[in-house]
């Protein structure tokens, strides 16, 4: 790879998700998150790029018609709206093509330079037939299918960080051994009925930085990084002390020390990877943001080294 190289970088925040006055998500996030990178030290190394939407053809590798549909026409019943938690709006079925669109453009990325990031996505409570917890569509998934069906992969490890279980995944990949599903999250936290995927580490309320941090390290030399195509990986930030929906205790110092892990087991592998921000819940704005940003620049320094 030429040095002039620049990590690209994907997000989604200019298109609108109308949400009601004080409604949970943080929302404000994404574009918070997209200023702080354009701004940092950074700023001369990263390279920001508006995704394009994923197409019905490319959703329905996925998620059934039937629900694609009900998204189309805005027929989801309010049972449907209220599990996935927006209410229903035709900015939110693009906000959501686009999003899903940056983590495939991030994977292309990856896959051409070494590693791709979408500061958005990683929405893995996203089933074929529903959507679920902010997730509308599984963008792993749909990335997954799409590169399988280009040829361009046959195989892939997901590595889901994020306090909550990755359900939607683990389920769409439950009978596909080219996909390995790795998931270490909260034992009391949602979903509170989980699917299984190939490696889940629940972990108990409270668990702190060298607890979660030696057993990420077993887990993993225990995932086949060796003998897939691509990695993708979702740095939730709701594994943060301080986050209003998790139940662990990890401070910002043990989350960086949490993705320079994944990373430099990926680089040892020569594994090209596509990162995902997943969830963030903290009651400040800015610390989601921080949590997010020290995931980027992470990657940043270490793919550099690789370069």
């Amino acid at each position: 790879m030429a040095r002039n190289e620049n990590l690209q970088v994907f997000y989604s925040d200019e298109f609108p998700l109308p949400l009601p006055s004080g409604h949970r998500f943080p929302i404000d996030k994404y574009a918070r998150l997209r200023e702080r990178l354009q701004s940092s030290r950074f700023k001369d190394r990263l390279e920001f790029h508006q995704p394009r939407g994923i197409t019905d053809d490319e959703l329905l590798l996925v998620h059934t018609e039937e629900y694609l549909e009900k998204l189309k026409q805005g027929t989801l019943s309010p049972l449907e709206q209220r599990r996935i938690g927006f209410p229903w709006s035709p900015e939110m079925v693009e906000r959501s093509r686009r999003s899903t669109g940056g983590t495939l453009a991030a994977a292309r990325a990856a896959l051409d330079h070494g590693a791709g990031v979408h500061l958005a996505g990683g929405t893995h409570h996203a089933f074929a037939d529903h959507g679920q917890g902010f997730c509308v569509f599984n963008d792993v998934a749909v990335t997954v299918r799409v590169l399988q069906a280009e040829r361009r992969i046959r195989s892939a490890v997901v590595i889901d960080l994020d306090v909550h279980q990755g359900n939607g995944t683990a389920s769409i990949f439950s009978s596909d051994p080219s996909v390995f599903t790795f998931s270490m999250h909260g034992e009391k936290n949602f979903p509170f009925s989980k699917c299984n995927g190939d490696l889940d580490v629940a972990l108990p309320r409270g668990t702190s930085d060298s607890t979660y941090l030696e057993l990420l390290s077993e887990s993993l030399a225990q995932m086949p990084l060796s003998s897939v195509d691509i990695a993708f990986y979702l740095a939730g930030a709701d594994c943060y002390e301080h986050d209003r929906l998790g139940t662990l205790k990890l401070t910002q110092a043990g989350l960086l020390k949490r993705d320079e892990m994944v990373f430099l087991a990926c680089q040892n592998q020569r594994l090209p990877v596509a990162l995902a921000m997943a969830g963030g819940y903290a009651d400040h704005l800015e610390d989601i943001v921080a949590i997010h940003c020290g995931t980027v620049e992470t990657l940043v320094k270490i793919w550099s080294d690789v370069k």
